[in-house]
């Protein structure tokens, strides 16, 4: 455990972590409780392990933590989710908007409908749920806004036209952001990872093997890690070390940034 979470620096806070069922939204949401916030979690999944996982990080972290099925496709679920989180907690001090879908096709081949889902969901809920707690954070002159992008936000890959223009439009909003918010203690920014290491990204090792009829670790290497220089993998757990620097006293001046956790991907 690290220095900052074992200090509860975040203590008497409140986060609402979208796309924290699993994955890097969970590790981001595990760290933000061990460091004394209360959080909210959100997400899709079996219903009975959500529970389990909500009373678990309650447990050990002794925070409150509540979980909302809002669909963050839908912009009234959004507005009635960040309502609800506010009534329960008083206020959202630190949003992390990392839900997100993904879709890889040529581009005239790419399904319109495909192109509109990706969009709604990694570009525009990060707006609607933003655009719900920016005046709360402005007048109580603290907010802290991070906003889950990825390498792509800052590089393109061929076949991912949708999610990298969600991505480049998540960082290009989070300077935004970062622009109305400077003078009222609101900050925002990116984080853009590259590969980090999930359940999804396992299970991607095993999809590329058989397809391309190689073992796991040529994929790694030669395929998923290809960009990376590093060649490893980051985790959740570095993911949520930074959201609770970022979320906490000693980052109060980094605002705009688009921080890459890439293991040098983008400085080719």
């Amino acid at each position: 455990m690290s220095p900052e979470i074992s200090l509860k620096s975040l203590s008497g806070r409140t986060a609402l972590v979208t796309g924290s069922t699993s994955g890097i939204g969970l590790g981001i949401a595990r760290a933000l409780a061990q460091a004394g916030a209360n959080v909210v979690l959100n997400g899709f999944g079996d219903e009975k392990e959500i529970e389990t996982t909500r009373a678990m990080l309650e447990e050990e972290a002794m925070v409150q933590v509540a979980y909302d099925k809002a669909n963050l496709a839908k912009p009234d679920e959004i507005a009635a989710m960040m309502a609800r989180a506010s009534t329960m907690f008083g206020q959202v001090d630190i949003l992390v908007n990392n839900a997100g879908i993904q879709f890889v096709s040529p581009l005239e081949d790419f399904p319109p409908e495909r192109w509109d889902a990706i969009i709604g969901l990694n570009l525009s809920a990060v707006f609607h749920t933003s655009r719900a707690v920016f005046a709360g954070m402005k007048a109580r002159r603290f907010g802290r806004i991070i906003n889950i992008a990825s390498a792509h936000g800052l590089v393109a890959s061929p076949f991912k036209s949708a999610y990298v223009a969600a991505k480049h439009g998540v960082v290009g909003l989070t300077k935004v952001m970062a622009l109305e918010g400077a003078q009222f203690g609101v900050t925002a920014n990116a984080i853009c990872p590259g590969y980090v290491w999930t359940p999804l990204v396992e299970k991607q090792i095993d999809d590329q093997a058989k397809a391309h009829g190689i073992g796991r670790e040529e994929v790694i290497r030669d395929v998923l890690l290809a960009q990376q220089p590093n060649k490893m993998f980051a985790t959740v757990e570095e993911m949520g070390a930074l959201a609770v620097f970022l979320s906490g006293p000693g980052a109060a001046s980094i605002t705009g940034a688009a921080l890459p956790v890439d293991g040098g991907w983008t400085a080719h």
